[in-house]
């Protein structure tokens, strides 16, 4: 058994409403340990063993059956959560913004240069294996990327991003518990 963490994309925006406490009855459902979720956008730590594509493909199974629409997911174990945490790529100023953007798998290198090259005066995107790390000079509001620019490089339902702020304090908590 490992800590994972899944990131659920694009979840209670709009219409796509997942109450965290069904959420973590669907992941103990698939037999998952000690589930908890943190904030309300779709995060969801548990034991499990498996791997990374098996523990994916049946939570969006489940969340689908559950919530009656695509659910796609992103697992990491709370290590790869560490590491990417301490990978720190930007020197950020007050007022910046730094999100990381999870992906299914590694993008080639030619994708991944894409990728960075989507890059401009406002925001910088640097490529670690699955994730990307993503600085915005100033709020994540005044982004100059639309999903469509992910999308023509990865295609659709490829990524979830989340904020470092958020996830420095998940990932505190899993330590701590």
């Amino acid at each position: 058994m490992s800590i994972r963490v899944g990131l659920l994309r694009a979840v209670n925006l709009g219409k796509r409403r997942v109450p965290m406490a069904r959420l973590v009855s669907v992941c103990e459902g698939l037999g998952y340990d000690d589930v908890w979720t943190y904030v309300n956008s779709g995060n969801v730590v548990f034991d499990t063993t498996g791997s990374r594509a098996s523990v994916e493909s049946a939570m969006e199974t489940a969340l689908e059956d559950e919530f009656g629409f695509e659910c796609t997911t992103f697992v990491r174990t709370a290590a790869q959560l560490r590491t990417v945490l301490d990978a720190r790529p930007f020197d950020l100023s007050p007022g910046d913004t730094h999100f990381v953007t999870f992906l299914k798998k590694a993008p080639g290198a030619a994708d991944a240069r894409r990728l960075e090259e989507l890059s401009n005066d406002f925001e910088t995107l640097v490529v670690h294996g699955a994730d990307v790390h993503w600085h915005m000079r100033g709020k994540s509001t005044d982004s100059r990327l639309a999903r469509r620019d992910w999308e023509k490089v990865l295609g659709p339902l490829s990524s979830t991003s989340r904020n470092v702020t958020m996830l420095t304090k998940l990932v505190a908590k899993i330590e701590a518990a």
